[in-house]
């Protein structure tokens, strides 16, 4: 039956459904949900603890551990295999740890996503998560809201549907209520249907459900619908790394193998020296430590109410030069109030809070009843009339809410204080053109006392080129040059103000519909003008980015006149910044446009497809931009713009959908945050990248120095996988709970390299690897000469220390290693117990054998230390340099 639906007239659908107009009551509601669930698709199975753990083991860099313990398996060295194979699966378990909290993690944000639903149930109106909607509900649908499940339309105003997440069609199809014949038509033929997942945007409707969850359209072709997406960059950057490191492990290894077996060395011994450097290469730290970082930043975005949808989108705040931002709901709250309106050449005061349909009217300080004057109550009837949104109270948030659009919704809200409370009882709509971004009005015709009245609400430019009279007391007078001249000035002196004005028109005995889009002449009404007031965050949030060499520039519809007051009371226009406007956006080209948006920091009276080019253009500037927005026109720009930024309280469910983040407080200060922390993070990886392969640069420089100068191997396989896992493994994981550095927002931030580290670092990396090896190859043929177990001893020692010394040293590029030492109590832990290990592994027995260690004495320990102590000599020395010498062109120091 549910493939019929289309078939049925509304009645029949009520009559099958058991339901009914004014909705379902509580009892029918719980007794559904028992029969036939919530309303929602299945979500993805969670992997299993062994399907974790296996998958740690899916890495490049792994299989050639792996292949290396099987080659020393081979050849002979069983101790030196069980040892790789020991600590692999150390590796895993701590991984697989890491990884099951990092998944915990993302489940627990999954619910910030959950759509909402508007129903009538038992004849009131209430805005529920769409998840608790069941068959027979009655849904209401508004331009900008996501439909929450399939549903056969039984009444509609200019409704119309974008369909394209099930049907590939672009075009948004326009909605019927009548009942179809073709039983056969498909989904998208079936106009008097709605399909749970696709949106409103245009117009409004009701509707009876017919089906949730998995039995909806969507619901049968989608098996799993993941919302949080863990894909980044940096893992592309981490496989570039992988793959560089496979190669040039490839390369190096099968030219010593040559070049050992051509000087008259073994090849088994050849063999044992490639897996040394194989396992020396490879930093098997990192994948623990890059899902540490990345879930760590998540929870603490979560913190701070900031959902990410997707992790990329913090990493690439970070980088982000360019916040483009709506100004409704971004900048401000959202919560339009109309404060003024002007009719007949008076300005009246109207007092409220937010959305509440409470509040005074008064002039010149005197309170007036709305009743006793008709040009009050005229601007009332046309505000109720021109209205789709309605604002209710959710008992429990605690707050007013919206269905549909906030400026509609300050309409109506206006009109109920005028005294207009049921209206829709004494009009009857005929006829109606919803509001479009490309006529800029909201026209509508109602019977109202046996007449067909038509009103208008709109951009005032708009309504005054409809409009060929004025009202007045005594009665429509012709707009001449004085009136017009009147009209502009009145709407550019509230403007001024800092308001967002709309004018409105009407036109009595009207016909009944608008043919050709041709609307007859108006008589011209007047002005409301309603302030949506700045968020507190606002102002500090610009003032951070600017300082953080971010420029925050503002797109939005409104005039240009109060578009400029309100970016100049946000702190974002400043002087010698200018104001650009869509058509002026339209008329200049794009060579021009390039050049201007240099200087350009409001962008008013902008249409969405307007939006969209503004990002493009900032985009072919090589820009790196994020966008922030809220309604369902913002939706294409979140969607084109590197990073979307949705509101998450008063957003519509479509901004929402096509964001990377979500601002789950509605706070643009959280951007900044987001920008901070995506810096961050990208710092903490570098760091981390930065000391293995500086160790890793200086155990590959120990064997090819070795071999270089006819040595024996100063270290061996199961060593090198001590030092690797064991020491590394430790000091990584603590390296990378390093606290956020100071001051990281003021300081200039380069583009990460493709391969993580720039060439300042790779430069370090070598500088420090040079050291470690130097050091290392001199003590041990120093007691070569002496006793060979005790130099293997020595030199893995010797590399220990560094090791110790360069975790410490890799905190800062210019910090000195001693500057907080406290500051990260995860590496004083991880120090103390890695020097712990290391004398475990020198004086224990078991470990003797298998890493063939012998005591050493104080003697040794002192020139071990002396020797390593050389890494932090020679930094602390450029550190200096770079601090007193390069900080004020790098202006990225932190100088403290």
């Amino acid at each position: 039956m549910s493939d019929s639906w289309h078939t049925y007239s509304f009645e029949k659908v009520f009559e099958e459904l058991h339901s009914r107009e004014s909705g379902l009551d509580a009892s029918e509601v719980d007794e559904r949900i028992k029969k036939v669930g919530p309303n929602a698709l299945p979500e993805p199975r969670a992997r299993g603890l062994v399907s974790i753990f296996f998958a740690q083991f899916a890495s490049p860099l792994i299989y050639i551990l792996l292949a290396a313990a099987l080659v020393v398996l081979y050849i002979g060295e069983t101790a030196d295999a069980i040892i790789i194979g020991v600590v692999l699966v150390f590796n895993a378990v701590v991984g697989s740890i890491q990884e099951g909290k990092a998944q915990n993690t993302l489940r627990a944000l999954r619910q910030y996503i959950r759509g909402s639903a508007t129903v009538v149930r038992e004849g009131k109106v209430y805005i529920i998560s769409d998840s608790e909607t069941v068959p027979g509900d009655v849904i209401v649908l508004h331009e900008g809201e996501k439909v929450p499940a399939d549903a056969r339309i039984f009444f509609e105003k200019s409704l119309r549907v974008d369909e394209s997440t099930l049907t590939g069609e672009s075009v948004p199809v326009g909605k019927v209520s009548d009942t179809l014949s073709n039983s056969t038509a498909s989904v998208s033929d079936r106009r008097n249907m709605v399909w749970r997942g696709t949106n409103v945007v245009a117009g409004m409707g009701k509707a009876v459900v017919v089906a949730t969850g998995i039995s909806t359209e969507i619901g049968k072709i989608s098996k799993e619908i993941v919302s949080v997406n863990t894909d980044v960059p940096l893992k592309r950057n981490v496989a570039s790394l992988s793959n560089s490191i496979i190669i040039a492990v490839f390369v190096l290894s099968v030219a010593l193998f040559w070049f050992g077996v051509w000087r008259g060395e073994s090849a088994a011994q050849m063999l044992a020296t490639v897996v040394s450097l194989a396992v020396s290469v490879i930093p098997e730290g990192l994948p623990i430590v890059l899902t540490l970082v990345l879930a760590s930043g998540v929870w603490r975005m979560s913190k701070r109410q900031v959902l990410v949808k997707k992790l990329q989108a913090v990493e690439g705040l970070g980088q982000a030069k360019i916040i483009a931002v709506d100004k409704t709901g971004t900048l401000t709250k959202n919560e339009l109030v109309i404060e003024k309106v002007h009719i007949d050449g008076i300005t009246y005061h109207i007092t409220g809070n937010g959305y509440e349909p409470e509040g005074d009217v008064s002039r010149d300080g005197e309170i007036l009843e709305p009743l006793n004057h008709p040009s009050l109550m005229l601007m009332g009837r046309i505000a109720s009339l021109c209205t789709n949104a309605t604002a209710m109270y959710v008992e429990s948030e605690k707050l007013w809410k919206v269905s549909g659009d906030p400026t509609e919704a300050a309409l109506g809200v206006f009109g109920k204080k005028i005294g207009y409370k049921d209206i829709e009882e004494e009009a009857h709509l005929r006829f109606e053109i919803p509001f479009d971004y490309s006529t800029k009005y909201h026209l509508t015709i109602h019977e109202w006392n046996k007449k067909n009245l038509l009103t208008v609400v709109g951009a005032p430019e708009q309504v005054l080129e409809l409009s060929n009279r004025i009202w007045t007391e005594e009665g429509a007078k012709k707009i001449g040059v004085k009136e017009r001249e009147t009209i502009e000035n009145t709407f550019a002196k509230l403007s001024g103000e800092g308001y967002r004005v709309l004018a409105c028109a009407m036109r009595e005995r009207a016909m009944l519909n608008i043919e050709n889009g041709v609307v007859p002449p108006l008589v011209f009404v007047g002005f409301f003008a309603m302030r949506d007031p700045l968020r507190e965050s606002v102002k500090d949030a610009v003032l951070r980015a600017e300082h953080a060499g971010i420029r925050v520039v503002m797109i939005t519809g409104d005039h240009k006149i109060t578009a400029h007051a309100i970016a100049k009371e946000a702190g974002i226009l400043k002087s010698g910044e200018e104001v650009l406007t869509g058509k002026e956006l339209d008329e200049l080209p794009e060579e021009e446009l390039l050049r201007r948006f240099d200087t350009v920091s409001v962008f008013a009276r902008v249409t969405p497809g307007q939006k969209l080019r503004i990002i493009e253009i900032f985009k072919k500037r090589g820009e790196i931009i994020a966008m922030t927005g809220d309604g369902v026109n913002d939706a294409p720009s979140l969607a084109a713009a590197d990073l979307g930024v949705a509101m998450g309280i008063i957003g519509t469910e479509v901004a929402k959908e096509a964001s990377d983040l979500v601002l789950l407080d509605d706070n643009f200060g959280n951007i900044i945050s987001a920008v901070e922390e995506g810096r961050s993070i990208y710092r903490t990886i570098q760091k981390v990248v930065l000391y293995l392969f500086s160790t890793s640069t200086g155990e590959v420089l120990v064997i090819i120095g070795s071999l270089a100068l006819q040595l024996p191997l100063p270290i061996l396989p199961a060593q090198i996988i001590w030092l690797n896992l064991v020491t590394d493994g430790f000091l990584d994981v603590a390296l990378a709970m390093e606290p956020k550095e100071k001051n990281l927002l003021v300081r200039g931030f380069r583009k990460p390299s493709r391969f993580i580290l720039d060439k300042h670092a790779a430069l370090r990396m070598v500088f420090m690897g040079v050291i470690i090896a130097g050091g290392t190859l001199l003590i041990f043929s120093s007691y070569l000469k002496f006793d060979s177990a005790k130099a293997l001893t020595v030199s893995l020692t010797t590399l220990a220390v560094f090791q110790w010394f360069n975790a410490w040293n890799c905190r800062s590029t210019h910090r000195s290693a001693f500057s907080g030492f406290f500051e990260n109590r995860f590496l004083v832990g991880a120090t103390v117990s890695t020097i712990a290990l290391q004398l475990v592994a020198i004086y224990h027995p078991t470990f003797q054998k298998l890493l063939h260690t012998v005591p050493l004495g104080a003697t040794e320990w002192t020139v071990i230390v002396i020797m390593a102590g050389t890494l932090l000599v020679f930094e602390e020395g450029r550190k200096w340099i770079v601090r007193s010498v390069f900080m004020r062109r790098e202006s990225y120091l932190d100088v403290k």
